[in-house]
């Protein structure tokens, strides 16, 4: 058989091997695009996969006990004051003691552990904007401080496009520019390296008279476990 020519999978006939199609009974040849798409699907289902198995060590969010003197929250936020039975010798990043009900939403001051990665939602201020960057007549700004800290043995990529889904008063909002730019702290965005910390925030344009904020974070995208802060106006 020529070197240019190979058998059609279907009939069976010899035909050009750049043929896309077989001249004798019409079969398609080859994988083509979808059959790439096709592959490229199920490498990343099996990766989700292998994440979703190894990845998360079955870690559910955790609040975590801090020293005062490791705390960024003033003393005053009455919301996030430790029994007193937890005591000064509780060491720094301890986890809540066992047999408690498992905390699923967490408040401000609380920092939260997931996967060996400690996330603080340090502050929730509202804000009339300044200079160029103001909120449109009828809203605000919401600017919401976080502090992240890994503790695992990886760098973490954070994105405060994709690493946060927002609801305020239970609709889906977006990160607002311009509200960010209305602050002097820096956007969350960037990577952490093993041991690190990164501070910073993610700010949004609401209604003046908005109730409540959610902030879903999610620290690892194959895990897709993830932490949930509320803050009340």
């Amino acid at each position: 058989m020529s070197r240019k020519l190979t058998r059609c999978k279907e009939c069976g006939e010899r035909i050009s091997k750049s043929a896309k199609r077989c001249p004798h009974c019409g079969a398609r040849q080859g994988g083509g695009i979808g059959k790439i798409i096709g592959t490229v699907i199920l490498v990343f289902l099996i990766l989700g996969l292998i994440g979703a198995i190894f990845g998360g060590d079955g870690d559910e969010p955790t609040r975590v006990n801090r020293d005062p003197a490791d705390s960024t929250v003033s003393a005053d936020s009455e919301d996030s004051a430790e029994p007193a039975d937890s005591g000064d010798s509780a060491p720094a990043s301890n986890p809540e003691p066992a047999g408690e009900p498992q905390q699923t939403t967490f408040g401000v001051g609380e920092a939260v552990s997931l996967n060996d990665i400690v996330v603080t939602l340090v502050d929730v201020s509202e804000s009339n904007g300044k200079d160029f960057f103001k909120p449109q007549d009828g809203e605000v700004f919401i600017v919401c401080e976080f502090e992240i800290e890994n503790n695992s043995d990886n760098e973490v990529n954070i994105s405060s496009m994709l690493s946060f889904n927002t609801y305020v008063d239970d609709y889906s909002t977006n990160i607002d520019l311009s509200a960010v730019s209305s602050s002097d702290k820096s956007q969350l965005d960037g990577s952490i390296a093993a041991g690190k910390k990164m501070n910073g925030i993610v700010g949004y344009a609401v209604d003046a008279g908005w109730s409540e904020i959610e902030i879903h974070f999610t620290p690892n995208f194959w895990t897709g476990k993830e932490i949930i802060f509320t803050a009340s106006k």
